[in-house]
């Protein structure tokens, strides 16, 4: 194939697109292209992109779909003025250009509100962030509940309303000879001690043949995986289960306002807390569920688990080569500061904006940077629409199939030097094969 041989994938899958920037050879995974007078490479670049549904409606195949080289001689593609022809492909890479202009702004701008968020629940996880109940209660003349008592209150319960299997066993004592200085009136805790005193309120989710990805449905109750846990803030990345595999999983089900650990991956113990619309739902295997005693802050405890003092001791505990993770047994020891109920308050107050804001860009900027794949540039028959989207038609524009516009299409005939699939990932236009 020439330079300037517009390739498409035809299977495994449908809709990839480059243009060759040297002589090249393809395999049979690709149709090739090669445009007459009356096209711009770049512009058939670009429409193939935007008509990948139409080759979809003309591909067949059991295993894996694919277009033959009769029907992809098939597949329509407006025809405008060679003038306009430059025009649209100058305007699209125009907006591209401004679109990746202010995706790198985003991303700087992501990792500024990282440094200052890490900031922030640093200074909050160190009694710096708000004024402290101990300062409160001595410039009010007042007595207080300190963490150190709030601790003895939730244990003193927990032991009175033991619901577990056995006999109660008093959670380890914390060694807190290596750990830094806290605020008067904190004190330290492991996660298993702040916990609900109820069952399953630490729990993982679910392994082996209990949920697989054949099990999951287009509607039910949903499944939190690791996809949903951000950096302190809930991704609604959605994945479902039937209602009646939901209820053999009453174990490991999680409620609006309890906390998810991702126990592998990224950042451990990297959390978020689980939003009201959300609704039935369980955890999977690598996620947990820590639901807080009500005299905890759930969204205190996000913070906590998120700060950077938190993550640095974690990392200590985590194992695996390349794979970190953390079991259900370390995560419960986990030591976190823990303050009294009415700083949580305050904290949780003052942490909301720098969390939430950077949940938001974060998510945004990923957003920002599909966009670059979502061709709406050209759409036949006989209408294009702008990147400024605004539709204009084009007077002239006719739609023809490929083979009527001296636009040849090529198959793969014999083993050669190949232009392999990969090489023409989608979003890389000139492929230097």
């Amino acid at each position: 194939m020439p330079v300037g041989t517009v390739l498409f994938s035809s299977r495994a899958p449908i809709g990839y697109v480059a243009i060759a920037a040297n002589p090249v050879a393809t395999n049979q995974g690709f149709k090739s292209f090669i445009v007459g007078d009356e096209l711009l490479p770049d512009f058939v670049y670009y429409y193939l992109q935007r008509a990948k549904e139409f080759a979809v409606a003309l591909a067949s195949g059991t295993t894996f779909l694919e277009i033959s080289g009769k029907n992809a001689a098939r597949l329509p593609i407006p025809v405008p003025p060679l003038d306009e022809q430059r025009k649209i492909v100058a305007e699209i890479e125009k907006q591209f250009t401004r679109l990746e202009a202010g995706v790198a702004a985003l991303r700087r701008v992501q990792a500024n509100l990282k440094r200052y968020r890490a900031a922030v629940l640093k200074a909050a996880c160190e009694g710096r962030l708000v004024p402290t109940e101990a300062e409160l209660a001595k410039t009010e003349n007042r007595k207080f509940e300190t963490g150190e008592e709030l601790l003895g209150r939730i244990l003193a319960e927990r032991r009175e309303n033991w619901q577990g299997r056995g006999k109660y066993k008093e959670p380890v004592v914390v060694n807190s000879a290596k750990l830094t200085g806290l605020p008067r009136g904190w004190t330290w805790a492991p996660v298993e001690q702040v916990a609900a005193p109820e069952p399953n309120s630490i729990t993982d989710g679910p392994f082996g043949s209990n949920l697989k990805t054949e099990h999951y449905t287009d509607m039910g109750p949903r499944v939190i995986r690791l996809q949903n846990i951000g950096d302190g803030v809930y991704v609604d990345e959605t994945a479902h289960i039937s209602k009646a595999h939901f209820d053999r999983l009453q174990k490991h089900r999680i409620f609006a306002g309890d906390v998810v650990i991702a126990a592998f991956g990224e950042s451990p113990p990297r959390s978020c807390v689980i939003p009201e619309f959300v609704g039935p739902a369980i955890v999977k295997a690598d996620c947990i569920r820590f639901k807080p005693h009500v005299s905890v802050l759930p969204k205190y405890m996000n913070a906590a688990l998120n700060s950077d003092s938190v993550r640095k001791r974690a990392k200590a505990m985590v194992h695996g080569v390349g794979r970190p993770r953390l079991n259900l047994g370390e995560i419960k020891s986990i030591v976190l500061p823990l303050p009294p109920l009415a700083e949580q308050i305050r904290i949780v107050a003052e942490t909301r904006a720098a969390t939430e804001c950077g949940g938001r860009v974060e998510i945004g900027a990923v957003g920002q940077s599909q966009a670059r794949y979502s061709i709406k540039a050209i759409d036949p028959p006989t209408s294009v629409y702008s990147v400024g989207l605004t539709i204009r038609q084009i007077k002239y524009a006719l739609t023809y199939p490929v083979s009527d516009v001296g636009c040849s299409y090529y198959e793969y005939k014999g083993y050669h030097h190949e232009a392999r699939l990969e090489h023409a990932g989608m979003g890389q236009r000139r492929s230097a094969f």
